[in-house]
């Protein structure tokens, strides 16, 4: 998250000039067995297409007989997913086999409907080990180095972050002390007078 949001997430290029293009990706992640609970929605059936990396070990660093095997099953099937889809024909072809009548097929069809072609990577070690673990870093590095040169950004300065560090830093002191708060909008006006109550 840090390296890809806090290297490449600016509005303007090298020159200051704003960019026309969206500079840099949303980075989060989880265990895929969480994950597609919590986001996969989104990333199957959401508005926007959003590329994915899937990364998985072969060679499991526990002892969970199975368990390795439903993580990788999981992540290939999320992988074949989002690549394939399912189209209208074939939800309406499983619904009809379910015995459901046209009214509930044509009713559930839009909404089991997958469009597919959502673009993804699966990076495959054998394990993961201090090497794969840096070899993984370093790939990620120059991906996010590569990026900024062609989206014309500094990846290497972070000022995005200098902003919220000065006001929580002059906020902090007002959470202390008892005098009026400084001069910000009515919602922090009320966040800090909360905060004040309880600590």
């Amino acid at each position: 998250q840090q390296l890809e949001m806090e290297s490449n997430g600016k509005r303007v290029a090298r020159d200051g000039t704003a960019l026309d293009i969206a500079s840099c990706p949303v980075v989060w992640g989880d265990v895929g067995t969480n994950g597609q609970h919590a986001y996969f929605q989104l990333l199957h059936q959401g508005t926007d297409s959003v590329p994915v990396d899937f990364i998985a070990a072969l060679q499991p660093s526990h002892t969970l007989a199975g368990h390795q095997a439903a993580l990788l099953a999981n992540c290939f099937a999320q992988s074949e997913a989002l690549m394939r889809g399912k189209d209208a024909s074939e939800v309406r072809a499983d619904l009809q086999a379910q015995g459901l009548d046209a009214a509930a097929v044509a009713a559930l069809v839009p909404h089991r409907t997958f469009p597919g072609n959502r673009p993804s990577n699966t990076i495959l070690m054998q394990a993961l080990t201090p090497a794969a673990l840096g070899a993984l870093i370093a790939l990620y590095e120059h991906k996010v180095f590569v990026q900024g040169v062609l989206w014309g950004v500094n990846s290497f300065d972070q000022w995005g972050v200098e902003l919220g560090k000065l006001m929580a830093k002059n906020l902090q002191a007002e959470l202390t002390d008892t005098a009026q708060p400084g001069l910000h909008d009515s919602s922090t006006n009320g966040l800090i007078a909360r905060a004040r109550k309880a600590l």
